[in-house]
This record gives structure tokens, sequence and C-alpha cells, in this order.
């Protein structure tokens, strides 16, 4: 799903709230049936670790470590089910194997380029195999064929994997291959957002 809207509609903010970052002033956020509006932050972010995938438009990786390193860090930092750095390790190689990085494991993010570094993000938000990825801009800062690349990447694994994506965007590229695309105006629901595409 894409939420597209101007700048100062409320994406940013809606992803933040779906993703537990932000409490709602009013209302509820219910997730897999479940209200989180309520729960402490310990809570929050147990589910956060377990649940939720972040790709950030700043792509946020850790300069100082590797690529591997980068993806199996929420592995190594979760509370709520523990891996061990064997088995995080396997899980970070596999997941960068996926995004086509598998040659790219040891470098740094300075020695990535841009598109590389996105990958690098996507594979850390699946490494948790999270059943919701939110992505902020997820193409706002790469050349077209990258773009594409990446928009085709997160395609392939909501098809393979079931895994739901939701972009908070601007792209058009990314909103022609939404199954749905919510359109935001001044915090709220816009009129002509495109009906949910028929399940895969």
């Amino acid at each position: 799903m894409a939420v597209a809207g101007p700048s100062g509609s409320g994406k940013s903010t809606l992803l933040n709230l779906i993703g537990c970052l932000d409490r709602p002033s009013s209302g509820r956020v219910v997730l897999g049936g479940r209200d989180v509006s309520a729960l402490d932050d310990d809570a929050l972010s147990d589910l956060r670790a377990l649940r939720i995938g972040f790709i950030f438009q700043t792509f946020n990786l850790i300069p100082v470590l590797s690529a591997v390193e980068n993806v199996e860090f929420p592995l190594l930092v979760r509370r709520g089910a523990p891996v061990a750095r064997q088995e995080a390790r396997a899980r970070a190689v596999h997941a960068l194997g996926q995004v086509g990085l598998a040659d790219f494991v040891k470098h740094r993010p300075d020695e990535l380029s841009g598109g590389q570094r996105q990958r690098v993000a996507v594979a850390r938000a699946l490494v948790t195999e999270p059943s919701l990825v939110l992505a902020d801009e997820p193409t706002a800062n790469l050349d077209s064929a990258t773009g594409e690349a990446i928009i085709d990447l997160m395609l392939d694994i909501n098809r393979r994997q079931r895994t739901t994506f939701i972009f908070s965007t601007h792209d058009p590229r990314v909103m022609q291959h939404a199954h749905r695309v919510v359109r935001l105006e001044d915090g709220r629901l816009a009129p002509g957002g495109a009906p949910p595409a028929a399940p895969l």
C-alpha cells in the first residue's frame, strides 16, 4: 500500500503511528487484532522488534559496522526472542543474498553505493521476518534505475513471503505498483484512493 500526499499532509506521522513509534493523541491503533495504543514502552519495543520492519529514507545504517553486521544487529539486541550469534549471522547473510548483495557482506556503508545501502536497509528490515514493513520515501534518494530495482525487489518479496509493505511516497512509480493507494490531505484521508486489488 502506498500512502501519498503533499509534504506536511501526515504521511510520516501515519507510518510512525502504525509502527508504534508515536502514540495517538486520540483513537486507537490496532495491529493483528490487538489494541497497541495503551502498551508501555517495553511492550511496544518488543512488538516492533518481532513484528515490524522499518526502511528509512536516509538508510540509518551504522557506519562502523559492515553490511552483515548492520543486518544482524536487530536480531542481537531484541529482548522478546533472542537469537544466537551464529544463527543471526546466517540469517543476515541469507537476507543480503535475497537483495543481491551476497558479495558485499563485509563492506561498510561508505564502501557501498546509495542503491546498495538501500538494499542493506531492506535486508535489515526483513531479517526479523516481520509481517509488516514500513518504508518512508524508500526511493527518494535513488536514481530512477535503482529506484525501479528496489520497487521490484519489494514487490517480489511481497508476492513470495506475503510480507505487507506500506510506503509513504511522492514517487508515481511506487504508486503505480501499489495494490492500494491512500491519499492524505491535511492529516485526513482524502477521497479518490484506489480500491484494494484482488489478493495475489
